[in-house]
């Protein structure tokens, strides 16, 4: 997709109109006799850009996990780009290709430079020649400004330098859908900046993005939609000028207050 190769982003709301481009019914999963997700639904548009909080163990992260089956759900249906989640494999497989995610710790490869983690699922997974890589990883280690530590190892680099290069990693496979999942929560504060800067410019240029998150500064500048969880239930969905100046829900009411205070 050339979308990342453009120099000037123009930011477009739900691209495709009512296209779904993630479409959640009635999940449930368990750990055990834990319930960690309770008959969840949710529908994501093209283009859309969801930002999902809520307090610690509601569910956040497990459903966005059940979104690129690094979970599976035990009740109900996630459908990815028309891709059902289920035992078939190939569906697994055509989901998780047009799918990215960034995770909490990077989990870059840490034997290897900065550049080989870039081009190594290029290689290995869209089946590009070592040259070809190589450009395609620079010209997304570029757009997150970080090119020029190409030659390292990721533990030479800062957090935030880390985090970017899992986001460059990520575009790399020209993904349709970007996964987040609490990005910055393991950062040091002056290094989230620069890690939510990135993530602010990617959704102008209208990728379809879920993002689980505790940056309600973040989630005021770029979501379309604010989903809040609590007791692995989808409490409120509503749009950022709402979910800020009228949350509906008591427990909502409470959330906000408790960590807008911090």
């Amino acid at each position: 997709m050339t979308l990342f190769l453009l120099s000037i982003f123009v930011k477009t709301k739900n691209i495709g109109g009512d296209q779904a481009a993630i479409q959640i019914t009635d999940v449930s999963k368990w750990f055990g006799e834990f319930q960690a997700l309770d008959s969840v639904n949710l529908n994501v548009q093209l283009g859309e850009r969801v930002v999902i909080c809520g307090p610690s163990g509601s569910g956040k992260s497990t459903l966005i996990r059940c979104i690129n089956r690094l979970e599976i759900h035990e009740q109900g249906t996630i459908i990815v780009n028309g891709h059902e989640l289920n035992d078939d494999k190939h569906n697994v497989i055509a989901a998780r290709n047009e799918t990215g995610m960034v995770f909490q710790h990077f989990n870059l490869f840490p034997h290897i430079s900065v550049l080989e983690n870039l081009t190594l699922g290029l290689m290995r997974v869209r089946k590009h020649q070592k040259v070809e890589a190589e450009k395609i990883a620079m010209q997304y280690l570029e757009r997150v400004n970080i090119a020029e530590q190409s030659h390292k190892l990721p533990q030479q680099l800062s957090g935030g330098q880390q985090q970017r290069v899992a986001i460059a990693r990520s575009l790399c496979m020209e993904p349709r859908i970007m996964l987040f999942d609490e990005p910055t929560s393991a950062l040091d504060p002056e290094m989230i900046s620069e890690v939510l800067d990135v993530m602010v410019e990617l959704a102008e240029s209208g990728m379809t993005m879920i993002c689980v998150t505790h940056e309600m500064g973040f989630a005021r500048k770029v979501a379309d939609t604010m989903v809040f969880m609590d007791a692995g239930k989808i409490i409120e969905t509503s749009p950022p000028n709402q979910f800020f100046t009228e949350p509906e829900s008591q427990r909502c009411q409470q959330f906000l207050k408790q960590i807008l205070q911090h």
